[in-house]
């Protein structure tokens, strides 16, 4: 059943969101709570907990006795995991596979990224091979094969989330606007393209897919195929009171970590299941404006 067809039945006395004070785990939390109001929605990670100190996770797990979780947490960010590779695996992979370990019996929900794939072309769906050219990818695609050991998963692969995260540092455009502040000029590439998406807009379709029991592998991001280069202009666009300075780069002048040059995501499945297409990001940007 897609959530067109009848009214959602699933509501989780208790749900776990790991990441949940973060980007795409915020929204989450806050749409479940709003959604299921009897839920109790946790939050699990940092500061107040660490998700490597397995036998404190454990013991949470037994007390709290989630009925679902969705996996958000992770080390994502790609400089960070090319500098410490070993740090990367023990964040997103080992924490990834404890979590499994404990969830044999409930619907997990693992949040990947389109940099699994290798970026020689785009509109890739859930049957192209992945072929990671970054650490931050091979650990996601790791720890992808890890969850698919479970019978109640659903892996989503998603793109660059546009948001406001607490810490004002998660999202892309949270990237930009403090570069823009501090008197950076951003390079940014007219040759890379990804299909960007709203973390509310991310939160509501995975919350729609957990509901009619989706599982496998799903592509959730944008419809527009959109370069660094321009999604640097829409997010300029929003802040006509910085001195916003981007400048045209490409691949071929980089030098560098690999970096994947066309990752664009075909979220054709998911639509389906959904019954409704995933937004384009520069019409969702157009109409909901800056502060969303």
């Amino acid at each position: 059943m897609s959530p067109k067809e009848g009214p959602l039945q699933f509501e989780p006395p208790v749900l776990w969101i790991t990441g949940g004070s973060g980007l795409i785990g915020r929204y989450l939390a806050d749409q479940a709570q709003g959604r299921w109001p009897r839920c109790r929605v946790l939050r699990m990670g940092r500061p107040a907990i660490d998700l490597t100190d397995f036998g404190l996770i454990t013991r949470l797990f037994s007390e709290d006795r989630p009925s679902a979780v969705l996996h958000c947490a992770a080390m994502s960010r790609s400089p960070a995991c090319q500098a410490d590779p070993p740090r990367a695996w023990l964040q997103n992979v080992e924490v990834t596979r404890h979590l499994v370990g404990l969830c044999r019996d409930v619907p997990f929900v693992f949040f990947s990224t389109d940099l699994v794939f290798r970026g020689d072309r785009g509109g890739l769906d859930e049957t192209s091979g992945p072929d990671p050219v970054s650490v931050y990818g091979k650990t996601k695609l790791a720890a992808e094969e890890v969850v698919r050991c479970l019978d109640r998963h659903l892996i989503i692969r998603t793109s660059l989330n546009y948001g406001h995260s607490s810490s004002a540092d998660r999202a892309f455009n949270e990237e930009m606007v403090q570069a823009w502040r501090s008197g950076r000029t951003l390079r940014l590439f007219t040759d890379e393209y990804r299909t960007p998406i709203a973390a509310s807009e991310t939160a509501r379709a995975v919350l729609d897919l957990l509901t009619i029991g989706a599982s496998g592998t799903l592509h959730v991001a944008g419809r527009e195929r959109l370069s660094r280069w321009e999604l640097g202009g829409l997010i300029a666009g929003l802040h006509p009171g910085l001195e916003a300075r981007i400048e045209a780069t490409s691949l071929r002048d980089y030098q560098g970590p690999p970096r994947a040059p066309d990752i664009t995501l075909d979220c054709g499945k998911a639509e389906v299941l959904l019954g409704r297409p995933m937004p384009r990001f520069s019409d969702w940007l157009r109409e909901s404006g800056p502060g969303s």
